[in-house]
């Protein structure tokens, strides 16, 4: 197990994926993209994300892609720091908060963000990234 996952690093990891574009938002918050694609995000406040012991729209919500509904049904439901909101029902996509970020390792979130890439980067650059990387991996389906 490595050490606790920080903010810095879903940028760092986001970062080094290959062909990775950071588009600016109004609100100063990062989109990365590959293939003009978007794999994670980070949220401003939005009414469907509230915390529930406040009440207070969520400031510190990122998005990551996921392959497929099945696996976005076992992180949302799986004991980790995962979540959805209705308005992200039948997206491909699971949320984070900041706040819950130290509930995963280093590790376990660079597998989420290697998978978030996968989802969205073209075939061939999916495909030679594992193959330099992971040779014994498959890509995720696509989600076109």
């Amino acid at each position: 197990m490595s050490r606790p996952a920080t903010e810095q690093d879903i940028h760092d990891l986001a970062r080094a994926m290959p062909g990775v574009t950071i588009v600016p938002t109004g609100t100063g918050l990062p989109v990365y993209q590959v293939s003009g694609r978007s794999f994670v995000f980070f949220r401003s406040a939005r009414p469907d994300a509230l915390d529930p012991d406040t009440g207070e729209r969520l400031t510190d919500v990122v998005v990551f892609w996921v392959p497929d509904p099945g696996t976005k049904e076992a992180l949302v439901a799986g004991d980790g720091p995962f979540f959805t909101t209705p308005h992200f029902n039948g997206h491909p996509s699971v949320l984070l908060r900041l706040a819950h970020l130290d509930q995963l390792d280093r590790d376990e979130l660079a597998e989420i963000v290697a998978d978030a890439w996968l989802c969205r980067a073209s075939k061939r650059a999916a495909a030679r990234w594992l193959a330099e990387q992971h040779p014994t991996e498959q890509r995720p389906a696509d989600r076109s």
